[in-house]
């Protein structure tokens, strides 16, 4: 298979898309600053280690912000799970963030037996996972105002909680 990386540019607010191709084992692509992962069906021992090894790089830069296509997935093992939880713990540990999108049915049963599934924030899609990364709000600084004028949105609340 060959792993795609699309490379985002704007310009007044629009798109463009130049696709790169790089060999590997499962299909990635890249949505501004968040790189999507498509996950093997066989997330056993043995592929694991095969999956692992690809992500390892990603893991490099900082503040790595993926999502983990789980679509495919047919058989899952703790060995799996295990691999999911320590690319949560790489991405946390560069202050990053990993979630999954398309959780298929034999995998969500797995991670709910093994009480993990709280973990990880899941997405019906991995467009939705990629959209959840830019939904921080952003604060504007209103020089002019005190800080408990509540310009500074539920700042204001903790004068009249006092």
């Amino acid at each position: 298979m060959l792993i795609q990386q699309n490379t985002e540019r704007s310009a007044d607010k629009s798109c463009e898309r130049a696709p790169i191709l790089f060999q590997g084992i499962n299909d990635m692509r890249t949505s501004g600053p968040v790189i999507v992962m498509e996950v093997p069906e066989q997330l056993n021992h043995a592929g694991v280690t095969a999956f692992l090894d690809e992500l390892r790089p990603l893991f490099e830069s900082d503040r790595p912000r993926m999502v983990l296509d789980c679509s495919l997935i047919r058989n899952i093992d703790s060995s799996g799970v295990q691999m999911l939880l320590h690319c949560m713990e790489q991405a946390m540990k560069r202050d990053g963030d990993l979630k999954l999108a398309a959780v298929s049915p034999q995998a969500a049963v797995i991670l709910e037996l093994m009480r993990v599934d709280r973990l990880f924030e899941t997405f019906e899609t991995s467009a939705e996972a990629v959209q959840s990364f830019g939904l921080f709000p952003s604060y504007e600084n209103p020089h002019n105002e005190p800080w408990n004028s509540g310009a500074y949105g539920p700042l204001g609340d903790l004068e009249a909680a006092s």
